[in-house]
């Protein structure tokens, strides 16, 4: 039997009277649990103290709920936006963008760029593999092929990749080169590395595509039975200013392309300008398609923007100073923004509840250990009447209760 765990938070961490809050909770080992509003008197567990001291509140949301298990999308990514389908190619194509790596078998294989879907084996996708090596991926809905680079990935360095196909031959070039130089990257160029590596196969078949799959930068597309759909083989590291064109492209224009110079602009399918954007209000999470067609990216968890891009010079220590110096933007495996659960419960702040700290209890199974929550939330009041103002630090209780440890 399945162990029990209860782990869930609140929309709103502070609210008052009339305000609705919701509650989100997910559930391993059980399909109910028992929901009691309490208010927090004494929280802290000090022996020298009087422990934890609650107070149970009368309410209508008290009772059984019920409770599911809940998945997490984590890993910070961009979804292009192509409701025509433009990046579902049938004919030749290239891709390319900078990278600049920084996790490779600590996390498995992961997806730079492309149009893939790893549970129906269809698509196209640059990545890279568990021992660090570039990769350029086709599948056909049964099976993949993969043109690799000769010598792996050196974590934090910057690089230009990209990869052709020819339609017509089936022939697969993969193309990495390192963009080294006195600042951007963990060496120098004075540090004797080679960083590139040019191969060309032949594959065994053409990709195949399906009709609602995205094309994703810093991760592919995935399925379980059990949670549906998701994003997988995420890339941590940085990407600048990749592209899609309609042709193959020479070994003289990948490494103009490399140099700094722009792809050919009648081919372009997508060129994503990562400097573009940036403004006195803020950056947004909208990375801009430069090309005809208008297929903007959107950022997922939060990919950090205006980041030292592949040709900083060390000079301009901000983007206001120099934007097409700060293209990166950087993916984590790990991040997360909003959990994103379907909303378990709600409750409209009753107009008589005394401002506090609060909390919805809710146990199952023996109702201990992690068969025991807390959703805390901390009630102001509707009009502000006391003399005295008690300052909740509301960042701070957020950063320490933000751990999930099991």
């Amino acid at each position: 039997m399945a162990e029990v765990k209860l782990f869930g938070y609140c929309n709103d961490i502070s609210v008052k009277p009339g305000d609705e809050q919701t509650f989100h909770v997910t559930a391993d080992g059980t399909d109910t649990a028992e929901a009691q509003l309490v208010r927090l008197i004494h929280g802290d567990q000090h022996p020298d103290g009087p422990g934890l001291v609650e107070e149970e509140i009368d309410c209508d949301i008290n009772g059984t709920w019920q409770v599911k298990k809940q998945y997490t999308q984590v890993g910070s990514y961009l979804q292009v936006a192509d409701p025509d389908s433009r990046l579902s190619i049938d004919g030749s194509f290239s891709m390319f963008a900078y990278i600049w790596p920084s996790l490779h078998s600590q996390i498995g294989a992961q997806e730079v760029m492309g149009r893939y879907d790893d549970y129906n084996c269809v698509g196209y996708a640059i990545g890279i593999t568990e021992t660090g090596h570039l990769g350029f991926i086709v599948a056909d809905g049964k099976e993949f092929d993969v043109v690799l680079a000769e010598i792996p990935l050196q974590r934090h360095i910057w690089y230009f990749v990209g990869a052709s196909y020819d339609a017509s031959t089936g022939r697969a070039t993969l193309y990495q080169a390192g963009v080294v130089n006195r600042y951007n990257s963990l060496w120098g160029k004075v540090t004797p590395m080679d960083y590139d590596s040019h191969v060309s196969e032949t594959l065994r078949f053409k990709p195949e595509h399906a009709p609602d799959i995205p094309f994703l930068v810093g991760g592919t597309w995935d399925y379980h039975i059990n949670r549906g759909q998701f994003v997988n083989e995420l890339y941590s590291g940085k990407v600048d200013r990749p592209g899609v064109v309609s042709r193959v492209l020479s070994r003289e224009e990948f490494d103009q392309i490399c140099a700094g110079g722009k792809p050919p602009e009648n081919d372009i399918l997508a060129y994503w300008d990562t400097t573009a954007g940036y403004t006195d209000t803020g950056i947004g999470d909208t990375v801009m398609d430069t090309g005809p067609h208008g297929l903007h990216a959107t950022g997922i968890n939060k990919p950090v923007r205006a980041q030292t891009g592949w040709n900083w010079n060390g000079r301009n220590d901000c983007f206001r100073l120099a934007p097409e110096e700060y293209g990166g933007i950087e993916l984590h495996d790990d991040a997360i923004i909003d959990c994103g659960w379907d909303v378990t419960n709600r409750l409209t702040i009753p107009q008589d509840l005394k401002s506090g700290v609060y909390a919805i209890r809710l146990r199952a199974g023996d109702g201990t250990g992690l068969g025991e929550e807390y959703l805390v939330f901390f009630v102001r009041a509707k009009t502000p009447k006391a003399p005295i103002a008690l300052l909740i630090p509301t960042a701070s209780y957020l950063a320490y209760a933000n751990d999930h440890l099991t």
